[in-house]
């Protein structure tokens, strides 16, 4: 090491990489926070559901199975 350089040259490069991380992992919280990344449903778009939603599929469950 010489005595006008107080780091090594790869100290140098991760500083930067973990200011850098930082700055962008800041800048998405305050994106996400502000709800520009996530657009909230409307209330009259329908609602995305399963078949266990379903009352028809949810009654089916109780019968017993004839094909077997």
């Amino acid at each position: 090491m010489s005595p006008h350089r107080p780091y090594p040259e790869g100290v140098k490069v991760l500083l930067v990489v973990v200011i850098l991380a930082a700055v962008i992992y800041l800048t998405i919280r305050v994106i996400e926070r502000r709800g520009v990344v996530r657009p909230k449903r409307r209330r009259d778009e329908p609602r995305i559901t399963g078949p266990d939603d379903d009352p028809d599929f949810l009654r089916g469950l109780d019968r017993p199975d004839d094909d077997r």
